[in-house]
């Protein structure tokens, strides 16, 4: 991870502000549960390629009435529970936004079929732009998780329970297709993984379902949100893809509730919502403009449509249609994909080095750097610096000693910086470009002795 994950909480927060601030009665009911209860935020989609709804569910299964409590020891004979594996590792856990996968409801035989979904989930993620062209700012790693019995409860039926290593199930707070789990068992088999920052959680079903928590971080956990979402249903992959856009993107929902009626509070700190017009926001060089007007990927044309952030009046969002809205679109706006490229880097470097920065080293030192790589919408540049003038011989090299730069052996203190800067097409906000943007720097030391330059 490259930075604190407090801000990853703010679409949260951002909603607890709305329903303050509601004059309408909520969309949803919270199910009478005891109020000692930990409680905490779940957006689901109850119909595929629906909209979203959002509504509290209990933290653990223990918590949930009538479903069966999570074991508290895998099941003799389960080998590899716990066992880490690699899905798609790109870079060490401090340069990156590390990603963990854990199955449910797999038994010890079955966790090949696990594996197996978890690729086939991750690739159906990363068909999506702009999860595609930065997945080498990510690492993927998957914990098996051993279940004494196989699938979920509530699969096929509400009265259905199984033995399950996370206590997955449907039915959650009274909704069918809404799947939750014991977010501590979650927690426990995550943390053998480094890092984990965002996790996805795979429960063993063909049947449609699945949710996103949110706040995970206001209660404690290390990480910023959760993913459920069933192995062997193709439309259920969409649910993860929207949902860590809330958590790295710090995108808002764009879909709407009629019970809400009119927005009547000042401008939102999202960045896919507004109070503005297009032609206010023009006028203001506020949120979205600089792609006013521009052609989409969801279709149509970049403007402000009326209805977003839960409200259906008062409120705009970018374009008629897109991933944040309903999961029958595979696509962000490009508002929408201009933040996930800055939550990337917000997360994730895309430069390191051998030996690190900010050291002194000899001009003779060789300096080995490494970029993530970057495909399809990003570009990638790599630039070397002597005192602050551009060695354009050196474009692009990976590896250079300061004395082939041109460092010269006077005997002074010179510096030499690299720096990567994503120019992709898809960022037109300065402060996104700064964002992509990373510098490394060295203090050479230049020895006045003469001898021969390295080659």
């Amino acid at each position: 991870m490259r930075t604190s994950r407090a801000a990853a909480i703010s679409v949260g927060l951002t909603l607890t502000a709305l329903l303050g601030a509601a004059v309408a009665a909520p969309a949803f009911a919270v199910d009478p549960e005891p109020t000692h209860e930990q409680r905490v935020g779940v957006e689901y989609f109850p119909q595929p390629g629906g909209e979203g709804r959002r509504t509290e569910v209990p933290l653990t299964t223990e918590a949930a009435t009538g479903r069966a409590a999570a074991r508290s020891a895998a099941p003799a004979g389960a080998t590899t529970d716990g066992q880490v594996g690699k899905l798609s590792v790109t870079g060490p856990s401090a340069d990156r936004l590390d990603v963990v996968i854990v199955g449910d409801g797999y038994t010890a035989g079955q966790q090949d079929a696990f594996h197996t979904a978890a690729a086939t989930k991750w690739a159906a993620i990363t068909g999506i732009e702009p999860y595609s062209s930065y997945q080498g700012l990510m690492n993927v790693w998957t914990v098996d998780a051993v279940s004494a019995e196989s699938g979920i409860s509530g699969d096929p039926s509400a009265d259905v329970t199984k033995d399950t290593a996370l206590g997955s199930y449907f039915w959650c707070s009274d909704t069918e297709r809404l799947i939750c789990a014991d977010i501590d068992k979650v927690a426990s088999y995550a943390a053998k993984a480094p890092e984990a920052d965002l996790v996805i959680v795979i429960s063993h079903s063909t049947k449609y379902g699945g949710a996103g928590y949110s706040g995970l971080e206001a209660e404690g956990y290390p990480f910023d949100g959760v993913s459920t979402l069933s192995s062997d249903n193709a439309q259920s992959s969409m649910i993860a893809a929207h949902e860590i856009a809330h958590s790295v993107g710090l995108l808002a929902d764009e879909y709407a509730y009629d019970s809400y009626g009119t927005w009547s509070g000042g401008e939102l700190p999202d960045i896919n919502s507004s109070i503005f017009t297009a032609e206010r926001m023009a006028a203001n060089r506020t949120k979205w403009y600089r792609w006013l007007g521009e052609s989409d990927p969801t279709g149509g044309t970049v403007g402000t449509y009326e209805g977003s952030s839960y409200y259906p009046f008062g409120i705009y969002r970018p374009t008629a249609n897109s991933l944040m809205r309903a999961l029958n679109i595979s696509d962000f706006n490009l508002p929408g994909r201009e933040a996930m490229i800055a939550g990337f880097y917000r997360e994730a470097n895309a430069l390191s080095s051998k030996p690190g920065a900010s050291g002194a080293i000899l001009r003779t030192r060789r300096i080995e750097v490494s970029q993530a790589e970057l495909t399809g919408l990003a570009a990638p540049e790599l630039s070397w610096y002597v005192d602050g003038v551009r060695v354009r011989r050196a474009q692009g090299l990976t590896s250079v000693v300061p004395a082939a730069l041109g460092v010269p052996a006077d005997g002074r203190t010179h510096t030499v910086r690299v720096e990567s800067v994503d120019r992709t097409e898809s960022v037109r906000d300065p402060r996104v470009r700064a964002e992509a943007t990373e510098k490394l720097s060295w203090t050479v030391k230049a020895s006045g002795r003469k001898g021969p330059e390295p080659r």
